[in-house]
Parts: structure tokens; sequence; C-alpha cells
């Protein structure tokens, strides 16, 4: 799925999505920058590119039209480089995040088990760390607060060394997350007399 496609589906969701505009020509910018809002980040947007800032199809904190310009060529003729053959959607122009530990949320559904949920370090350290942990889901909230504590970093997102702690109730909500009017039973709990 287009990953701007994927993020519409997750604003239905309620998931906090950051405003991003699909550009396919130079001259699409301007009018993509007045709903956006520098900083912008700049990434390629392709079915064929996964590992995008191996393929540089990346660029941070633009600041203006003329730095997204540049960007805007510089990642096609970085993805066409990398990849003659790979199908290129455009170039995803997203307002920049607030600095912070990126985490990564999946989900899938296993042919035994159901629906699963994802959650670890995100970025372009999931790979390379592979702090995850995986739950059944739907889950109960107790299950995503221990799904969060028990990843290695979870120190990191509680803040150290002068980095603010990661909003962990934000992180729990979207764990927990469901459609609109889908409900969990809560467990039964048991009364001692």
């Amino acid at each position: 799925m287009p990953e701007k496609q994927a993020g519409e589906i997750l604003q239905c969701y309620g998931f906090p999505v950051l405003k991003s505009e699909l550009i396919k020509k130079v001259s699409e910018i301007d009018e993509a920058a007045e709903k956006v809002i520098f900083p912008v980040a700049m990434k390629i947007c392709s079915p064929d590119i996964i590992h995008k800032f191996d393929a540089g199809g990346v660029k941070l904190k633009i600041k203006d039209k003329e730095q997204a310009r540049e960007a805007f060529v510089e990642i096609m003729a970085n993805a066409r480089q990398y990849n003659p053959e790979a199908h290129i959607d455009g170039v995803i122009m997203e307002r920049m995040a607030r600095s912070g530990v990126e985490v990564i949320l999946g989900a899938v559904r296993d042919g035994e088990f159901g629906p699963i949920c994802m959650f670890g370090l995100g970025g372009t350290l999931v790979e390379a760390i592979k702090d995850i942990t995986f739950r059944l889901a739907p889950m109960w909230e107790i299950s995503a607060e221990i799904m969060i504590r028990t990843i290695k970093a979870y120190d990191i997102l509680k803040g150290v060394r002068g980095m603010p702690p990661a909003d962990i109730d934000a992180i729990k909500d979207c764990l927990l997350r469901r459609p609109e009017g889908a409900a969990v039973k809560e467990p039964v709990k048991s009364h001692s007399s």
C-alpha cells in the first residue's frame, strides 16, 4: 500500500499523523508547501524502494520552497539511480516531527493466533537493534503497558541524560487503538471473601 494512502487510513482510526502531501512534479511544491508548512521532511514514495535512506531518498529539515525544489530533484535522481526499474509515485512532503525517540508499531494477522501487535524502537535502528515485542490483539491496558516496558530501550523512552521522556501514554493509546465503537471485554476480576 502506498505510504500516503496508509497515512490516510491511520488518520481514519484516529492515529496522530503528520500533515503530508504527495508531489509528482516540481511545479506542485508551492501549493503543497502552503498546506504542510515548513520545516518539512521529503522522502521518496515507491513500493519498490523500502529502505529510503539507503536509496538517498530522504531529506530532512527543509526550510523553504527553494530547498524543497532542490530536494525533490535530488531525491528523484537518487531513486532512479538506486533502482532504475522502480515504480515511483512521487515524493512525500511531510511536516517535520519534533525531535524525540522514534518507535514502531505494527500489526499482522497470524493464521494460527489471529491479530498480533508489534512494538519497539523504530527508525533506522529497528533492523539493526531488533528491539521489538509482540502481543495478541486486541489487548488490555495492562498488556500495552507491559509491552512498552519490556523493550530493552525502555530507559530511553523514560528519558536519559537530559533527554525528555517520551509520551508513554500516547504510545499506549496507539497500541490500544481500535475502530470507533469497538469494545474489548475487560478480564473478569475475582473477588475473595
